[in-house]
């Protein structure tokens, strides 16, 4: 059941016990509480720390279902639709004294073990809301009462709801949970939620509209992979650093969730100005990209098309592969994050597997993006048979996990990964069907430093033709693409230092100064071209012979 509210609904009726919701926005999970309670006749009470146990203001125990005619309405909302609740909970939220309890705390309340004591004498049907209640789930006491409360619970229409960021629960109580989970706000809602932040601005401040229907689609574009928290605070700051709802609140938006999603410490937008024209050589790999180029678009769907899945470069470092995927995005104009490998790991059991779920569904969110992660061996470095006794076997799972993902998943999110050791890689992770090919990326031939040379030259202000490119091309065989560019701009500090021109016997001694990696690494990358011989395809067109 998608609906989270429906499913709420569902659980409530049927005396679940206790439902658990993991969220960083407890306005928005309180808010869905108190609409499924209104809409099922039942009173809500609020729990916290501060303010004891209370009755939430708003909702009468006997009040008839709220009318979602009675609130604004979305454009091309149909009638009754889960758009139409969320604008009707997203204004009363933002009417004075909504997000706090009107009635007063119960008396002797305010202690976890209390609150829970009093639960167990209520005959009452309802819903009780527990803020932020991890920060006492390791007592003994606040367990037994709290395993109490819910066996009672259990056979009524009354049901604990524990709202925190992260909750690990102890195994006693694991049989009388169930979870819902709060998706993040797709297109419509964040639209519906322009048009709300805007109205509620509008009352305090001399604001102006200067953008239509499909300018506010843009700004709902680019909050997606928002929280509706995120999404609001970043919709009220564009729209009052112009004091008006404008073009440039589109490009604003963006840029705060940028810095949202890289502060969590999990995804990073990365700016690329990089296409596949930027990179020398490649051929078959630039011609495997261009075949599928839109394949996301509902026309590739018409024609019976899936989106392409993702690809894995393998090969010889420095020669181009976290480029391909920046230009992969470039190319196909779409978003690029990047998946930061070290941020995903966390010391407490259990945190890394809900930041990878976490994470996935953000990527999707992006929908359409390119993933870029690097250097994928690192991800799963220790997913192997002895997992469990090096990390308790959190790599083996966050496999499973990104494997499911990837074999399951239907929103077009391209995964572009790189690795420079691919025999690191658990063999599931590269067969058919998770990726769509492996891409063996090895020094570059003739043609391509060539290629690399004109591109270099040209970026660092240099004309090609001033080169005798014909000395260039044998001198820098067995280089990679970096090297031929450090070795660039050896030539040109030596140049700079000196008051003289970049000449080609400059940037010849340059390279003749470099040991390259070919040589210092050569049995490892003649390993590494053994290995792909028969298990991957070449991202260069044929050798030709030098």
């Amino acid at each position: 059941m998608s609906d989270p509210l429906e499913r709420l609904k569902v659980l409530i009726n049927s005396s679940t016990p206790m439902v658990v919701m993991e969220t960083v926005e407890e306005k928005r999970a309180v808010n869905l509480v108190r609409i499924a309670c209104a809409e099922l006749n039942l009173p809500v009470f609020e729990w916290s720390i501060a303010d004891g146990l209370t009755r939430a203001g708003g909702v009468a125990v006997n009040a008839a279902p709220a009318s979602p005619r009675a609130e604004p309405k979305p454009p091309n909302a149909p009638a009754g639709s889960d758009s139409e609740r969320l604008l009707a909970y997203l204004m009363s939220s933002a009417k004075p004294g909504a997000g706090r309890p009107e009635a007063p705390s119960i008396i002797n309340t305010k202690e976890p073990a209390q609150v829970l004591a009093h639960l167990e004498t209520m005959t009452i049907e309802g819903v009780f809301i527990l803020k932020d209640f991890h920060r006492h789930i390791e007592e003994a006491i606040v367990v037994r009462r709290l395993r109490d409360v819910a066996q009672r619970f259990s056979a009524q229409r009354q049901t604990i709801i524990i709202t925190a960021p992260s909750i690990s629960l102890p195994q006693e109580l694991t049989s009388l949970v169930e979870y819902l989970e709060l998706p993040l706000p797709d297109v419509q809602r964040l639209r519906a939620l322009v048009e709300v932040v805007y109205s509620r601005l509008a009352k305090t401040h001399t604001l102006k509209s200067q953008i239509d229907s499909y300018g506010i689609e843009a700004v709902a574009e680019n909050l997606r992979g928002l929280t509706e928290e995120e999404a609001e605070r970043a919709i009220s700051q564009a729209i009052l650093k112009h004091y008006a709802l404008c073009p440039e609140v589109v490009t604003d938006v963006l840029d705060a969730k940028k810095n949202l999603l890289r502060r969590s410490g999990m995804l990073e937008f990365i700016e690329t100005s990089e296409s596949l024209a930027s990179i020398g050589g490649l051929e078959n790999l630039k011609r495997w990209l261009q075949q599928r180029r839109g394949a996301w678009e509902e026309s590739a769907r018409s024609f019976g098309l899936e989106p392409p899945r993702g690809v894995i470069i393998l090969g010889v470092q420095g020669c181009g592969k976290s480029m391909c995927a920046r230009a992969i995005a470039g190319e196909w104009k779409l978003p690029l994050v990047r998946f930061d490998t070290s941020m995903i790991f966390d010391k407490f059991v259990g945190e890394t597997e809900k930041r990878i779920k976490k994470l996935f569904q953000v990527a999707e969110e992006l929908a359409p993006a390119v993933l870029w992660i690097d250097e994928l061996e690192k991800v799963f470095a220790g997913s192997g048979t002895d997992s469990s006794s090096s990390d308790a076997g959190v790599s083996s799972r966050l496999l499973g996990s990104f494997l499911s993902w990837m074999q399951d998943r239907r929103a077009a999110v391209f995964v572009a990964a790189t690795s420079n050791n691919v025999v690191a890689l658990p063999p599931e992770l590269i067969r058919k069907g998770r990726f769509d090919e492996l891409f063996f990326v090895d020094l570059p031939n003739s043609i391509e430093r060539r290629a690399i040379f004109n591109i270099q030259l040209a970026r660092h202000k240099l004309n090609p033709a001033n080169f005798n490119l014909e000395q260039l091309i044998p001198a820098s065989k067995s280089y990679s693409g970096a090297e031929i560019d450090a070795a660039l701009q050896t030539a040109m500090y030596e140049a700079f230092s000196s008051k003289k021109p970049v000449t080609t016997e400059s940037v010849l001694e340059a390279l003749n100064s470099t040991i390259p990696l070919s040589a210092t690494r050569a049995e490892e990358i003649q390993s590494l071209r053994s290995w792909s011989l028969h298990r991957a395809v070449r991202a260069s067109a044929p050798e030709v012979a030098e």
